[in-house]
């Protein structure tokens, strides 16, 4: 039998990554053959994923890589079952490790079928399940390309990439915001135009349908019963709908008994508050058209407007 020793065990922990028990005991079961033990391990590796295949991996790690020149960017999520992996230091190097491999493929499928030392990252996935215990697996994979990328990532959980125009001096800046926009926010198209007419109608028929159902409701409690929205997108407002909405806030202040000559300085404000109330899908899925979470006083599409520059792309990966 060949002797196992202390740098055996070494040398297959930091090719591998499994405990120190895990190495000698499958130093000792191949005695002491180097490859046979790697084989071991993920032969194991292979035992517990197929024994954990069901389980749900929620948890992990959400990370960003940049090229050296900013003009591209890959963030992914290495996904676990508990919360605990994912704060692991050696698990979150991993995904650093495989995210900085990622900007190389265009696709998911092919990153997993790329080289790892040897292996497929499918491969390195499954031994690191045998050396961890937890099923793991790539859940989001983004690449995103531009004159000027960059990055934001939330606390290990939610990670974006923002495009923008042109590289600008203070490009880092206006990317990290946006990303911060995106993480926060999310989106799903730049601006209200992109929206096609029969998906705001449909979005506004949901809506409207389960506010009726739980007016139904707060009306058999006595309860406040919710306004049922005409509009959720300034693709809805036309110059008629405004017309009209700015009659309605005259009429108001006439009720209220205001002074007319006053009701040129109020009725801007009144506006203002019809269109947010009347633009949420705007609000939810068109990154130009939200409230920039750093001033809600302006609009995203007015803080981009400062720079010059364009936003061309966004990506979200986000972990559960």
């Amino acid at each position: 039998m060949a002797t196992i020793t202390a740098a055996d065990v070494n040398k297959l922990r930091q090719s591998t990554g499994a405990g120190m028990m895990d190495c000698k005991k499958a130093l000792v079961e191949a005695d002491g053959d180097f490859d046979k033990a790697i084989q071991n391990l993920r032969e194991k590796g292979q035992k517990v994923a197929d024994n954990r295949s069901d389980r749900e991996s929620s948890e992990g790690a959400a990370v960003s890589f940049i090229n050296a020149d900013k003009t591209k960017g890959a963030i992914i999520t290495l996904n676990c079952e508990t919360d605990f992996v994912g704060k692991n230091e050696s698990f979150v190097a991993l995904a650093k490790e495989l995210v900085e491999k990622a900007i190389n493929f265009s696709s998911k499928e092919e990153f997993l079928a790329s080289d790892f030392n040897g292996i497929t990252v499918a491969e390195k996935l499954i031994e690191q399940t045998g050396v961890i215990g937890e099923k793991i697996e790539i859940g989001g994979f983004e690449i995103l390309e531009g004159a000027f990328v960059g990055s934001y990532v939330h606390v290990n959980k939610i990670a974006a990439l923002t495009a923008i125009s042109a590289p600008i001096a203070n490009g880092d800046v206006l990317t990290k915001d946006i990303s911060m926009q995106v993480a926060s926010m999310g989106a799903d198209t730049l601006s209200y135009k992109d929206f096609d007419p029969a998906f705001v109608a449909s979005e506004l028929a949901a809506r409207i349908a389960v506010i009726e159902k739980d007016n139904e409701e707060a009306k058999r409690l006595g309860k406040t019963l919710k306004n049922v929205p005409k509009y959720i997108s300034y693709s809805q407002l036309t110059e008629e709908v405004l017309k009209q909405a700015e009659e309605d806030a005259k009429a108001e202040l006439k009720a209220e008994g205001k002074p007319e000559q006053i009701w040129d300085k109020i009725i801007p404000g009144k506006i203002q508050r019809f269109i947010s109330d009347n633009t949420t899908l705007d609000q939810e899925k068109a990154l130009l058209d939200q409230n920039f979470i750093k001033d809600d006083s302006k609009k995203v599409g007015d803080y981009v407007k400062g720079f010059n520059v364009e936003i061309s792309g966004f990506k979200r990966v986000a972990l559960g």
